[in-house]
């Protein structure tokens, strides 16, 4: 799962995802609850993408307020295995109100050191994401003020080559059955169809990204600093030293 990543910039939300922005949209990282932007299909505009300021955690749909009062309970992430019955989500799933989240990077733990190591994750071509969510919209009943929403979609990367290796893993569990999540990443051939196509053709699009597509570095950092702590180790004495 993700719980933080940088919002593109406006200039290139419109260049590079030809959206019409809608509303101030905020810059910088976002975390769970946050405000961030959302690319959705323009109801005034067949065809075009408009691009909206939203907060970054799905609203139940008849919640009384706009984030749950335990902090236990995010809704940044969904996972796409659920989606379709979780009630936070799966109107929003039904409706078909699938959204694009832009994204300059975003960052998932590295435990390999047995300490946590932040990976900010690009593209390799330094294209912005376009990463994968559902969103909705939300009245606050005590304002009447309307309120955007979203969540990014995530899948299972147990087996991905690099995405695998993100996340604390459960020393209880075998490799395979981890069960790490990934956001999932959308190639600009595949954005009309995810934003309003069937919901079938939709599920077709959901695959994680090749490793290539990747910016390698904090994977490279991470590898280098692993190859000296096994250098700077002291030497297993053999059986039966005396030392």
């Amino acid at each position: 799962m993700c719980n933080l990543y940088h919002v593109s910039a406006k200039e290139e939300i419109e260049r590079h995802f030809r959206a019409r922005v809608k509303s101030e949209l905020p810059q910088g990282p976002v975390g769970p609850f946050g405000r961030g932007v959302l690319i959705r299909a323009d109801a005034q505009a067949e065809g075009e993408r408009e691009a909206l300021a939203g907060q970054w955690g799905m609203i139940a749909p008849r919640a009384r307020q706009a984030r749950p009062a335990s902090r236990a309970i995010l809704t940044n992430n969904a996972r796409i295995e659920s989606v379709a019955e979780r009630p936070t989500y799966r109107e929003a799933w039904a409706a078909g109100r699938r959204c694009l989240i832009p994204a300059q990077s975003y960052q998932e733990p590295n435990w390999e050191t047995g300490k946590n190591i932040w990976w900010q994750l690009r593209r390799a071509d330094g294209a912005p994401w376009a990463l994968a969510g559902i969103w909705s919209e939300w009245v606050d009943p005590s304002s009447g003020e309307l309120l955007p929403n979203y969540s990014m979609l995530t899948m299972n990367c147990d087996g991905h080559p690099l995405l695998s290796r993100l996340h604390k893993p459960d020393p209880q569990l075998p490799a395979d059955a981890q069960d790490k999540r990934s956001a999932i990443p959308l190639a600009a051939e595949d954005w009309d169809l995810w934003l309003n196509g069937s919901l079938s053709a939709a599920m077709g699009l959901l695959r994680l990204p090749e490793t290539a597509l990747f910016d390698l570095r904090p994977a490279q950092e991470t590898d280098a600093l692993l190859a000296r702590l096994r250098q700077s180790k002291p030497p297993t004495p053999e059986q039966g030293s005396l030392l």
